[in-house]
């Protein structure tokens, strides 16, 4: 049974539920091998066929009950499974969401696409058949049993000692395939990420006349993901075998001893006739689940990568809650002069959840501070501040960010500076919320940005990376990916202020013209304009560009520059870049280096300082 199988929301009341069908089941077993065997045996002593009809009815009553019980027993574990499925994958894709586009990047985005689709549609797979059939190989051979042993000790015993045989060849069946299920699973990982990032490549591949060798690669990772699945299925045929071959020897060892006993007129032919029926029912809830043992295992591995995924989304938001009820603690101890600053106190991890939402009310309370409201949204007098922000990938590596600290208010255009490897997308990554913050904090006018506030402030951001994503689908439904209820004349003056009429103009199909994979591919400029248009669209009061254009040449970057700067009005924009030409053109100027904050101002202010700055305008005018 999977580690996370009981932690499932609903799963107690259908297991008890289950449990109570398998058990009528299990009655009904008996009860159809009792009136068969005794239909028979009246039959074979010579008693009429017509005396036996009620006997007969009974035996067919217990035959449809039996598979009516099976029916329901499977109806309601598919329903569970696809509720609990389609719940997992919406909780998971949140999670995507929380984590943000760094652990997408980690992961890979084939596994997690393949994820979504077919690792739940396995896991569905899985809660649907192992629900029951866990539950009868649980209750049917116990029931079973207790009846054969009140009709005969002797094929009790023998049940009772072939089964655990059965049970523990199972487990070690079950190691060997885990580890077969493992090394399939990489292979089925890596196959994934590689063929995604095959189509995202493919014309850059035939462009450099790579794309031959670049085949020779797809086969070899191809024939790794084939031969571990033919591993598997090898295992899970031999297994099969074996399962079948152990279990008819023990239903024939039980009926060598029935028929010994009946020539020597030890045992009536009814029990016997009996215990022989029930014999092959004892085993086969053995046998089904090792016949679905190995068609569920994918499931449960898929399962278990869902709710690590889940888990790891959900200690990220307990850190942040952690984070920013330490922060007002110590923010309001000092205020009050309650603590010194000195003493170190304990964190929340110390104390429950339900305490520290009422230390919460106490402090807001004593302090006359409100929490900033989920729904509030950023103005022209809002103000956003980093204090001390650190920022660690692995617990014991480097920092990305290191004491960062600064402020940002109203409506700014802020450009954020720096080499490669300065903090510029981590940076980015924990404005836009992506980020947990190793110390230090995020201060909403003044107040820490509480957690239940994140999702809000996610809302609040559009973002236009470097490599925008663009889906198979038309072009007014790719600009509609934050507003998809957008009417097409907003969708067509998102496109006209991104400087996208052109190309719309062109195309055959206008606004419904396909693009992305299966359909017109777009060019660098034209990618960046459709994501510009998208924030657009929108009209998220922020906007968040990391490193738009670093892919593009100069003339294209100069031409979506033109059309990008009036847009920035009336919005906070964070510009993470290290084309120094964009930086005229910002209010507020974030120079990074090596994590840190190397200094802040205007371009004019930065240019009289002659620090970093200015060493990096020189470097640049000296490269030219």
């Amino acid at each position: 049974m999977g580690r996370g199988l009981l932690k499932l929301p609903g799963i107690r009341p259908l297991l008890a539920l289950a449990s109570a069908l398998v058990l009528m089941q299990a009655m009904t077993i008996i009860m159809q091998a009792k009136w068969l065997a005794q239909a028979i045996t009246a039959l074979f002593e010579g008693s009429p066929v017509t005396e036996q009809y009620p006997v007969l009815l009974w035996f067919l009553a217990a035959f449809a009950a039996r598979y009516a019980i099976s029916f329901w027993l499977q109806l309601i574990a598919s329903r569970y499974a696809e509720k609990t499925g389609n719940d997992l994958r919406r909780q998971m894709v949140q999670q995507w969401f929380r984590l943000g586009p760094r652990f997408t990047k980690t992961e890979g985005t084939g596994h997690l696409v393949t994820l979504a689709r077919e690792g739940t549609a396995q896991y569905k797979t899985y809660l649907e058949l192992f629900i029951p059939r866990m539950l009868g190989m649980g209750f049917t051979p116990i029931v079973i049993l207790f009846y054969v042993f009140k009709l005969d000790m002797m094929s009790g015993v023998i049940l009772t000692l072939t089964l655990p045989i059965l049970i523990v060849f199972m487990i070690l069946v079950g190691l060997a395939a885990q580890r077969k299920i493992d090394g399939q699973f990489k292979s089925y990982k890596a196959l994934a990420n590689h063929f995604v990032d095959t189509l995202r490549g493919l014309e850059t591949l035939k462009t450099l006349g790579q794309s031959g060798r670049h085949g020779e690669t797809i086969i070899r990772v191809s024939q790794r993901y084939r031969k571990a699945t033919m591993s598997t299925l090898r295992m899970a045929f031999l297994s099969s075998f074996a399962l079948d071959f152990f279990t008819m020897l023990s239903v024939a060892s039980v009926a060598v001893g029935l028929g010994l006993r009946l020539t020597e007129g030890h045992m009536l032919l009814g029990p016997a006739l009996t215990v022989l029926i029930l014999a092959p029912e004892y085993f086969l809830p053995v046998r089904m689940v090792g016949a679905d043992y190995h068609a569920t295992l994918d499931g449960k591995e898929a399962g278990e990568a869902i709710s690590q995924m889940i888990e790891r989304g959900k200690l990220a938001e307990s850190k942040q809650q952690e984070a920013y009820t330490s922060a007002v603690l110590h923010g309001v101890s000092e205020k009050n002069g309650e603590f010194s600053s000195s003493e170190p106190s304990s964190g929340p991890s110390d104390v429950s959840p339900s305490t520290i939402r009422v230390v919460l009310r106490e402090v807001s309370a004593r302090s006359g501070v409100a929490a900033p409201s989920s729904k509030s949204f950023w103005e022209v007098t809002s103000r956003l501040a980093l204090t001390n922000v650190q920022v660690r990938h692995e617990d014991n590596g480097p920092c990305s960010l290191n004491d960062v600290t600064f402020q940002v208010s109203g409506l700014e255009k802020v450009g954020i500076i720096g080499a490669s490897g300065a903090g510029k997308s981590t940076l980015i990554d924990v404005l836009a919320g992506f980020q947990q913050l190793t110390s230090g904090q995020i201060l909403y006018n003044g107040q820490p940005l509480p957690p239940e506030m994140m999702e809000n402030w996610r809302k609040q951001t559009a973002a236009i990376p470097q490599h925008p994503t663009i889906f198979s689908g038309s072009l007014a439904d790719n600009v509609r990916f934050y507003m998809p209820e957008a009417s097409d004349v907003e969708v067509t003056d998102a496109i006209y202020a991104a400087g996208l009429h052109k190309l719309v103009s062109s195309l055959p199909n206008g606004l419904q013209e396909p693009i992305g994979a299966g359909g017109r591919q777009l060019s660098g400029g034209q990618e960046q304009r459709v994501a510009l248009a998208r924030a657009l669209l929108s009209a998220r009061p922020i906007l968040l560009l990391d490193e738009p254009t670093a892919h593009l040449d100069v003339e294209t970057e100069y031409e979506l520059k033109q059309t990008m700067l009036p847009l920035f009005e009336g919005k906070l924009v964070f510009l993470a870049t290290h084309r120094l030409h964009w930086m005229p053109h910002m209010d507020r100027i974030i120079v990074m280096d090596g994590g840190t904050v190397a200094e802040t101002g205007t371009h004019e202010e930065l240019l009289a300082r002659q620090g970093v700055y200015y060493q990096m305008i020189q470097a640049q005018m000296e490269a030219v």
